[in-house]
């Protein structure tokens, strides 16, 4: 390695890694492919993740814990573990002076999702959260369309995710360990870009229906969702729909979807073929239909490139932050908690 090289990398904010899964593999991937930060520790309970990690990122240290993470000098943290986990390392890492990137959800609940933002706030320390969808280039143009006031006053959106095999890890099904089932894995992402597109009105009401194999949910029920509709009001008068699945008998391997309603014009977010990663946006007037972005799209590292580039410059908290705590109430709402 080259003097210049050794320097520049020494200038790049330092990263540990907590849980290195498939998702904070994938994640990795994208910081390293970019070239945005260095990689100093990795840590996570199983081995053979901790080692295919490691394969990434030879020159990084391996952690047993992130007690052992957190004596390291670093600048920030990038978190992948289960999400009963979330809220307590991500408030660890900001009361060290650590910026913090986390998978959804920031907390089961949303007083864990206000703790982890007020420990931000306290820290003036970045914190990020992968709402990974906000960066396809379908949903950047939608939003666009939609602030710009081409579509006119939007009345309505109705948004799906549908997962025809659902997640594979046992605590997903302990409501305990994740705070919910579908909604909270695949909902948030929903809400997330309704209001997000929308540029966080004032929401009003929340109603939600929970079903696990068919059957309603109680209110206090310790079941999961496999399926969930809810219906979101707005100040402004516009009606949000959005319902999501787990193991769905849809044909395909996913529908995910966003469509937008307003008195000038419509708007789509569509998979194409059933794709978890290839998305087509459209803009409808009347009948007339035009293209807004096609696949190919690498989108699904942008959220964390994003942060990475923030905390280069710095890495102080952001207000946008708050946002995640809008989400959580409308999550917890939908639950009726």
């Amino acid at each position: 390695m080259s003097s210049v090289t050794s320097k520049a990398q020494s200038a790049l904010p330092r990263i540990g890694f907590l849980g290195t899964g498939r998702i904070g593999q994938i994640r990795m991937h994208s910081l390293l492919d970019e070239a945005l930060v260095q990689p100093v520790v990795i840590s996570d309970p199983s081995p053979e993740m901790a080692e295919a990690a490691h394969q990434l990122a030879p020159q990084a240290a391996l952690a047993a814990s992130l007690d052992e993470m957190l004596e390291l000098d670093l600048d920030g943290i990038v978190i992948a573990t289960p999400s009963a986990l979330h809220a307590e390392q991500s408030i660890r890492a900001l009361e060290r002076g650590l910026a913090v990137f986390c998978q959804k959800p920031l907390g089961r609940t949303k007083a864990e999702v206000t703790a982890v933002i007020d420990a931000a706030r306290a820290a003036d320390r970045l914190l990020g959260l992968d709402l990974s969808y906000r960066y396809t280039a379908g949903m950047q143009q939608i939003r666009s369309l939609v602030q710009s006031g081409a579509l006119g006053q939007v009345f309505a959106a109705d948004l799906a995710f549908h997962n025809a095999y659902g997640p594979d890890k046992p605590w997903f099904f302990d409501k305990a360990l994740s705070g919910g089932g579908c909604v909270m894995d695949l909902g948030v992402h929903l809400v997330d870009l309704a209001l997000w597109t929308l540029d966080f009105p004032e929401v009003e009401t929340v109603t939600g229906h929970l079903f696990s194999g068919g059957a309603p949910i109680a209110r206090d029920s310790d079941t999961v969702e496999d399926f969930a509709t809810a219906t979101i009001t707005l100040a402004t008068g516009a009606v949000i729909r959005i319902t999501c699945s787990w193991h769905l008998h849809a044909g395909r391997d996913a529908v995910i979807g966003a469509d937008f309603y307003g008195t000038q014009g419509g708007a789509s977010f569509s998979n194409v073929g059933g794709s978890f990663f290839d998305f087509a946006a459209r803009h409808h007037t009347r009948t007339q239909s035009v293209s807004l972005a096609e696949p190919p799209d690498a989108w699904s590292g942008r959220a964390i490139v994003n942060w990475a580039a923030s905390l280069a410059q710095g890495g102080r908290f952001d207000e946008s932050a708050h946002e995640f705590d809008v989400v959580a109430d409308v999550l917890d709402r939908i639950y009726a908690r």
